[in-house]
């Protein structure tokens, strides 16, 4: 397998080819010892299949070090499996250290970190009432869990995040040299703490202001649709990208103090515990929890570390909650935008971590593809979220599974799909040597126009082409249409 490496926004090989990645979470939840035993080699060989490159493997805190010291061997050796299965079909594993509330605390609700590094000072958790994630904006125990690791509280005698620094060093010496490494995530969307519960303050106070005094808003229908569940739809039309940039905007600066002082400070350590370790690995550097709405992220990055990528986050506001079904293009569009402002202030590359959702119904395939559209419009890689037992065989697959490029000669220009027609395109300004780019089509293909003297060769799922054209237009077979042929 290739090496990844980064340069400039690029991700590349180690023959100098630009890498796009389609990938798939594994969800990190209550119950990773059943979730990881879904992953057997047949989900990797589909993986390829599907053209999915890249598993991010969602394990948190406490599944790793239930006991202070103790890391869990049993665990280790089903991802030891992991990777070598992984190697076998060419598909790259990136470690999530994930955390949703920072805990399970006591009502199971929420994972991340073990009991014995979870400090609120005597704090109880509250109850959860409407979704699992309403902790972070009001849970006093869920913040105070979160102010003592940022500001590395002692626990017998060592700081939290330096236990959290020596998990990941743990991971570096055991696979840091295996050739299905591609990095390490080193927390799953960072929340600020009693912060975090400042932030919603001001962004339910600056939603409330703008609902009562814009002249866009007819605020009787608004008001009837935030009880009505039936016409929860007006509500959410509501909220539009103009109305989210002034929301968002209420809390920037608050967000940015946050990433300074207490996040960019983290990305340092964990970057220089890593390094320690090995060379190898991206660093996987996402956002703080409230950019997945669209506040811009603008965190110092390490000067030392020059193999590092952004990785962001994006949802309707909807999301895990019935009213997901609802989910706005033009909103989660604006999120996205955002991030990619943020890419171009940090000047590196960007894998879209967490997107989609899945299960609900093929009424929401057009906005998979819409975000689908999007990303490629960015020359952004991507993971899916996420992974069930089943998911391959999901209707959702025909919308996921897409042509894209996989390793391009040369630095790409843009690509884009266009699923009615089925044909892609790539534009490219080709790079010197005699290399393959490959792309990955579902289905093969009907025709290609890679200019004249094109090398093609089909190898499974991957069409392979020697060009210096620098354009490649390829006329791809519906996957349907054969499905419904072969039957």
């Amino acid at each position: 397998m290739q090496k990844i490496t980064t340069q400039g926004m690029r991700l590349l090989d180690e023959l100098g080819r630009e890498q796009i990645f389609h990938g798939i979470n594994l969800k990190g939840d209550n119950r990773i010892d059943e979730a990881i035993t879904w992953l057997d080699e047949d989900f990797f060989r589909r993986s390829k299949e599907l053209g999915f490159r890249l598993l991010r493997l969602g394990i948190g805190w406490k599944d790793y070090e239930p006991e202070h010291g103790q890391y869990n061997e049993a665990l280790l050796q089903k991802i030891d499996r992991l990777f070598d299965w992984a190697a076998k079909y060419d598909v790259y594993i990136f470690f999530d250290m994930h955390q949703d509330l920072y805990s399970a605390f006591a009502d199971n609700v929420g994972n991340g970190a073990p009991a014995w590094a979870t400090v609120t000072d005597g704090i109880k958790r509250g109850k959860t009432h409407f979704v699992w994630g309403e902790g972070y904006f009001w849970d006093r125990a869920v913040h105070r869990a979160f102010d003592n690791f940022w500001r590395n509280t002692p626990v017998d005698g060592k700081g939290l995040q330096d236990h959290f620094a020596a998990l990941w060093q743990m991971l570096a010496r055991r696979y840091g040299d295996h050739p299905a490494l591609f990095g390490w995530d080193l927390l799953n969307e960072p929340h600020p703490g009693k912060v975090g519960g400042k932030v919603f303050r001001k962004l339910i106070a600056k939603l409330v202001r703008m609902c009562l005094i814009s002249p866009k808003v007819h605020r009787i229908k608004f008001f009837k649709s935030v009880i009505n569940k039936e016409k929860h739809g007006f509500m959410l039309d509501v909220l539009t990208p103009e109305m989210m940039h002034k929301i968002t905007g209420a809390a920037y600066k608050t967000v940015y103090q946050f990433e300074l002082e207490y996040y960019a400070p983290f990305v340092a350590r964990m970057s220089k515990a890593l390094r320690e370790v090995t060379p190898n690995g991206i660093i996987v550097l996402e956002h703080n929890y409230f950019s997945n709405l669209g506040i811009p992220f603008n965190t110092k990055l390490p000067e030392w570390e020059n193999s590092i990528l952004y990785s962001p986050h994006g949802y309707d506001l909807t999301v895990d909650t019935p009213a997901y079904k609802y989910a706005n293009n033009a909103r989660v569009g604006y999120i996205f935008d955002q991030s990619r402002e943020s890419q171009l202030r940090a000047g590196i590359p960007t894998m879209v971590g967490e997107w989609g959702g899945g299960g609900e119904g093929e009424g929401f395939f057009p906005h998979i593809e819409f975000l689908m559209n999007k990303f490629d419009s960015y020359n952004w890689s991507n993971t899916y979220f996420a992974y069930k037992k089943g998911f391959y065989d999901k209707p959702l697959i025909r919308v996921v599974s897409r042509p894209h490029p996989m390793a391009v000669n040369g630095e790409i220009k843009s690509f884009d799909v266009d699923s009615q027609n089925k044909i892609f395109t790539l534009n490219y300004t080709p790079g010197e040597g005699d290399l393959f780019t490959e792309i990955y089509l579902p289905n093969g293909y009907e025709s290609v126009d890679a200019g004249e003297g094109a090398q093609i060769v089909l190898e499974g799922n991957v069409l392979k082409i020697k060009t210096k054209a620098g354009k490649i237009v390829v006329k791809y077979i519906d996957r349907e249409r054969v499905q419904t042929e072969v039957e």
